[in-house]
Order: C-alpha cells, then sequence, then structure tokens
C-alpha cells in the first residue's frame, strides 16, 4: 500500500521474486503503478485503487494476501498494521507508527496474539542505517556509542530546493525538538539547535548537519546492548534551516486548521502546495544521498569505531527505478526484508525492528542487489 517513490522502488523487487505469486499495488493514485504494471509487462501485479484513511478499504485490499507492506506516510501504518492483525495478515513498513513508537510493548503483544510478524522501521533510516548499526555492533566486543548521519548533496539546475521525500515529513522534522541518547537517557533539545560541520565519505562530502528527532535515536540504544549515547543528524543547508526557522516561528508549520476569510485550511498544507513535489523533481536531481553510521566501543581492549555507509546516485536511481537515490534506498530497505520474510528467514512473531533482523543476510542481500555497502574500522 502507498506507491509513491519509495512504494514502487520495493514492488519492483518483489515483483522479480520467485515466491510471490500475487502483487497487488494499492494507492489512492494509480498513475505510478499503473505505469510500473505497464513497463514490467507481468501478469502477477494488479492495481488496486483504495483509500488508505477507511479501513474497509484497508481490509479489502489486504483479502487473501500474505504480506502487506506499507509505505504510506507515517501517520497511516497504525491503521493498516490494525487491519492486517484483524486479517492475521504479516506486514512490513517503512517507518514506526505512533501507536508502536507510544507503546511498543503492547502492539507486539497485539502481532503475538494473532500470530503475524509485523517488521516496522525498515526503509532507509530507520532500516538500513539499523542493520549497519547491529551489523557493526556484532563485530565489536562491546558498544558505547551509536550515530546515524544522512547526507546528500542534491543539486537542481537552475537552483530552487531539492526534496527527495515527503515535504510535510521533512518540515515536520526540522519543526519538532530533536532528540538526543545521552548518557543512557533519552533528552530534547530546540529544533535546529546543534549544527556541526561532517565529512561525508566521498562523492558526498563536507555539510552542515544537525539533530533531529528520528526513530534510530530510540531504537538503537534499546535494542543493541551496552549504547550510552546516540543520535541521529542530517545534513541541512543553511538556507532552507532558515525557512523552517521561519516556518516555525510564523505558525506555518502547523497542521491544525485555521480560518481565513471563512475557510479552513492548514497552514502546513499550504505550504507544501506551493513546494516542488519530489515525483516533480524526478529526473532532475544530480548528485547522492544515503547514510553513514558509526558505531564505537572496544575490541580485542582497544576502544575502536566501525564506520559504515551506503550511498546511491541520484542520476543511476531515476535510470534504473525512476526515482531519486532517498526513493531507491528506502524501497531497497524494505524489500530486502520483506523477502526474508517471504522466503522463511524470519520466523518470529510480533513487532520486529531492523536490529532484530539477521544484519550480515541483510548486507549481503543489499549488495546482492547492486548496493556498495562500504565499511572502515579504526582503532584509537
Amino acid at each position: 500500500m502507498g506507491c509513491g517513490i519509495t512504494g514502487l522502488v520495493c514492488a519492483e523487487e518483489l515483483a522479480g521474486n520467485a515466491k510471490v505469486t500475487d502483487l497487488v499495488l494499492a494507492d489512492s493514485r494509480t498513475e505510478g503503478a499503473e505505469a510500473l504494471s505497464r513497463r514490467l509487462g507481468s501478469d502477477k501485479i494488479d492495481v488496486v485503487k483504495t483509500d488508505a484513511t477507511d479501513k474497509k478499504a484497508i481490509a479489502e485490499a489486504l483479502a487473501d494476501s500474505d504480506v502487506v507492506v506499507c509505505s504510506l506516510p507515517w501517520d497511516l501504518n497504525g491503521r493498516v498494521l490494525e487491519t492486517a492483525v484483524d486479517k492475521g495478515v504479516n506486514y512490513v513498513d517503512f517507518c514506526i507508527s505512533k501507536e508502536a513508537f507510544d507503546d511498543f510493548d503492547k502492539v507486539d503483544r497485539m502481532c503475538k496474539n494473532a500470530g503475524i510478524t509485523a517488521i516496522t522501521a525498515v526503509g532507509l533510516e530507520p532500516g538500513i542505517s539499523d542493520t549497519l548499526a547491529r551489523y557493526a555492533a556484532n563485530k565489536l566486543d562491546s558498544v558505547e556509542e551509536a550515530h546515524v548521519i544522512d547526507g546528500d548533496n542534491g543539486v537542481v539546475e537552475g537552483g530552487g530546493f531539492v526534496l527527495t521525500w515527503s515535504p510535510i515529513d521533512w518540515i515536520d522534522e526540522l519543526c519538532v525538538p530533536a532528540a538526543v541518547f545521552r548518557d543512557g537517557k533519552i533528552e530534547y533539545i530546540p529544533p535546529l539547535r546543534e549544527k556541526e560541520t561532517y565529512e561525508f565519505p566521498q562523492p558526498i562530502g563536507t555539510l552542515p548537519v544537525y539533530k533531529t528527532l528520528h526513530d534510530e535515536t530510540f531504537l538503537m540504544p534499546k535494542h543493541i546492548k551496552g549504547i550510552r549515547n546516540a543520535d541521529f543528524r542530517i545534513g541541512v543547508d543553511d538556507e532552507f534551516a532558515m525557512v523552517a526557522r521561519m516556518l516555525k516561528k510564523l505558525g506555518l508549520h502547523r497542521k491544525e486548521p485555521v480560518d481565513v476569510k471563512g475557510v479552513k485550511v492548514s497552514p502546513l498544507d499550504v505550504v507544501v502546495a506551493l513546494m516542488p513535489r519530489p515525483v516533480d523533481l524526478a529526473g532532475k536531481i544530480k548528485g547522492h544521498g544515503g547514510t553513514v553510521v558509526e558505531i564505537t566501543g572496544k575490541k580485542d581492549g582497544k576502544r575502536t569505531m566501525i564506520k559504515m555507509w551506503a550511498f546511491a546516485s541520484h542520476e543511476k536511481s531515476y535510470d534504473r527505478y525512476g526515482t531519486n537515490a532517498t526513493g531507491y534506498l528506502v524501497g531497497i530497505g524494505g524489500a530486502v526484508p520483506t523477502e526474508m520474510l517471504i522466503e522463511g528467514m524470519v520466523k518470529e512473531k510480533g513487532l520486529l525492528v531492523p536490529e532484530q533482523l539477521p544484519a550480515e543476510e541483510f548486507v549481503r542481500r543489499l549488495k546482492e542487489k547492486g548496493l556498495a555497502v562500504n565499511e572502515k574500522i579504526t582503532a584509537f
């Protein structure tokens, strides 16, 4: 469910899996799904127009399915997962739902009682990033710190904002307090407060980054033993940081409707309507994007950092999948665990996060699909 720039990448990968006999692509806007179906020419694909805000429509879309992959906006995930539980359908999503974030154990029990496997937060960040963290942690004798840094040096000819995923989610991320895990406790700091310069491996290079609210800050310390400090940082250029601060000051980041000459409108909806959509920029962005993960601990008595990274080219992602680097990486991050589930490699029931999946197999499959996963080990 959800056939946008990420969901269609995942769908294309699943269409090529021999274990998949029927693939239903469901969305309220079906143009992208129909285009993919025509391009692949596969008789296993059906395209269905559906409303993911309607539980009855979700239930109809899930009929006779074994697995539902949810690549919808995060605030709709809970509704789909609840329906999957009711129908006894296994579940995969690209970012953790609010319901699972607020009470993970409750949702875990719900899935176990229904006898389903629900794999959550498996896109790029969270997803590939958390898996690389687990992969690196497995190589150390003990772990103390975990940091995820997102970078993108993409540019559009002629200038303008480069948006590689949902502008609603992007603005929201920059306007809410950032979470950091310090000395074993979660703390919150004002949005866009802590800026630093980070040297990404080539071909991305040096970018300004800020700490923001992200799933990894909560998931890594919970599921990787020993972590005392963790955070998520993301590259934000100075111009867009200034815009985000101004939107927040003016209240234009708010989703609650306000009265404008007798009409109720959401300020954020107005802002987003005036911004370019990621799909409109497909094929126009040049550069690279991806994730870096730094895991620090002890190995053979020495303090050691394992740095891992996975980048993708915007141009190559468009040529191969008709999307940008972010869409490609999120889609691949979702496809790998779905295939592992389909092929019987993930048997545990309940709600699972990336850190609980077989990391070595996950990384092997990423490489098999053509994604370069890099590793550098430094002993201090």
